[in-house]
């Protein structure tokens, strides 16, 4: 795809500390083979971490800007991995993805870090991609009933709207809306380290 020409291999510490809670989830929740499309696949690393745990499954990685798909490249071509496939440019916001279907997807600390009409476009886009009874997983720390779950998390939404208006912390019972406005139900909550939650939906048949 060319995004190698400048292979960048980015680290974050964060991915090495929640990617085996995360894992301990997938391999409860994700479907034994078939591909799964990562949205905002940021460094690379949650791909090649899960690819190599899970590989009956084909591992489709995504990201909307260049310095993250060359990250992510690096990390690919490095792990020689036969499950993980190059990166894919998707804005989720944009009206057609460059993937017409999925049997899984999982978003990994986006929807905090964008606004609004990001997330809806997420729902929307997976709603079109995944066949019933498919699982969508997002993880990250989120609000419930208008309230934190912890001092932490409400510090982190003050810092990300100092950054952003546009950006914060959601309320879970907020996706619940709009997950039955775009065809999905929320089948499980399950608490991870640093108060944040994984939360699995499911596409309604």
């Amino acid at each position: 795809m060319g995004y190698a020409s400048v292979m960048v291999k980015g680290f974050a510490p964060a991915t090495e500390r929640n990617r085996k809670p995360i894992l301990d989830v997938l391999r409860r929740v994700l479907p034994g083979n078939g591909l799964v499309l990562e949205v905002a696949s940021g460094t690379g690393q949650h791909a090649v971490f899960f690819s190599g745990h899970l590989p009956g499954l084909r591992w489709q990685p995504s990201d909307a800007t260049v310095d993250a798909l060359r990250s992510i490249e690096a990390w690919v071509e490095e792990s020689a991995l036969e499950n993980l496939l190059p990166p894919i440019e998707l804005d989720v916001r944009s009206p057609r993805w460059p993937i017409a279907s999925a049997d899984a997807l999982l978003c990994i600390n986006m929807i905090h870090i964008s606004p609004w009409e990001t997330t809806e476009s997420l729902f929307r886009g997976a709603s079109a991609l995944l066949a019933g009874g498919s699982p969508l997983i997002t993880y990250g720390p989120y609000r419930l009933h208008g309230e934190h779950s912890a001092p932490s998390n409400a510090a982190f939404d003050e810092s990300l709207r100092s950054r952003n208006p546009r950006w914060g912390v959601r309320d879970i019972d907020a996706l619940i809306e709009l997950a039955g406005r775009t065809g999905f139900e929320l089948q499980e909550r399950v608490p991870m380290p640093a108060n944040n939650m994984t939360l699995v939906w499911t596409r309604v048949p």
